[in-house]
């Protein structure tokens, strides 16, 4: 089972606190599991934690949200060594990949220096939906705004590239996101830029964006783009409401 196309959710979000347990799918992730489109089974994930350098914690945490959220869920680790023999295999068996948050900056090092970047691309095009939070959303694009060097946002424009945008997560609780993407934007050091606001999700098939989703009221996704002389345009874009488990 494949999605019918490549297909990318990139996000500001994901998991929730969980009832009896540390974490559980939010709405965000439920969603990128559904784009798959696995009926019959239990879909498969595999999370990838390099952006914090595989926390054994995480892992755990995430396992039990797997086992509550009816996904047959594995973990592929790269500290110290990869975790399993054939991480191309690995990947290419899965229906999603979900990358958490992080150093965008060493977790795109890593992957390099193990070939996923190549591996990622064939992912994508055999339909293994491709998606994650911060770092996780990042990494699919040109590039964007990171905090990986340092508390004061620097730009990066080295990310796998499978989309040919910039990107900016937490566009509304990060106060530098919006005025440094603007400025790159504008003097062309990124391209037309997706941003996306704390809880939204850009849906993502093919290259075409086709779709902002949000678990939150209120919020938005924005697109930037320079216009001829250099200024710039935010044009913003209403996600559709996923659907919010109730709790308690």
């Amino acid at each position: 089972m494949a999605a019918d196309v490549p297909t990318i959710l990139a996000t500001s979000g994901g998991l929730r606190p969980g009832r009896r347990t540390d974490l559980e799918f939010g709405p965000l992730m439920t969603h990128a599991v559904e784009l798959a489109g696995v009926q019959g089974r239990a879909p498969r994930l595999c999370t990838l934690g390099t952006a914090t350098g595989d926390q054994r914690h995480w892992a755990g945490q995430l396992s039990e949200a797997g086992r509550v959220a009816g996904v047959e869920l594995s973990v592929l680790h790269l500290f110290p060594m990869p975790s399993v023999d054939d991480v191309e295999a690995q990947l290419l068996a899965q229906d999603v990949v979900w990358v958490g948050g992080g150093s965008v900056v060493n977790l795109l090092a890593v992957w390099r220096a193990h070939a996923l970047d190549v591996v990622f691309e064939r992912a994508w095009r055999a339909g293994v939906v491709l998606s994650g939070v911060s770092a996780g959303s990042l990494c699919w694009h040109v590039g964007g705004t990171t905090d990986s060097f340092g508390p004061q946002l620097r730009p990066i424009t080295d990310a796998l590239g499978l989309l040919p945008y910039g990107n900016a997560p937490h566009y509304d609780s990060d106060p530098q996101r919006r005025p440094l993407t603007h400025r790159l934007v504008a003097e062309g050091t990124l391209p037309t830029s997706y941003c996306a606001d704390d809880g939204v999700g850009l849906h993502y098939r093919g290259t075409d964006l086709v779709e902002a989703v949000t678990d939150r009221p209120g919020q938005a996704a924005y697109r930037v783009t320079r216009q001829a002389g250099g200024t710039v345009v935010e044009d913003r874009i209403e996600p559709r409401p996923l659907p919010v488990p109730r709790t308690g």
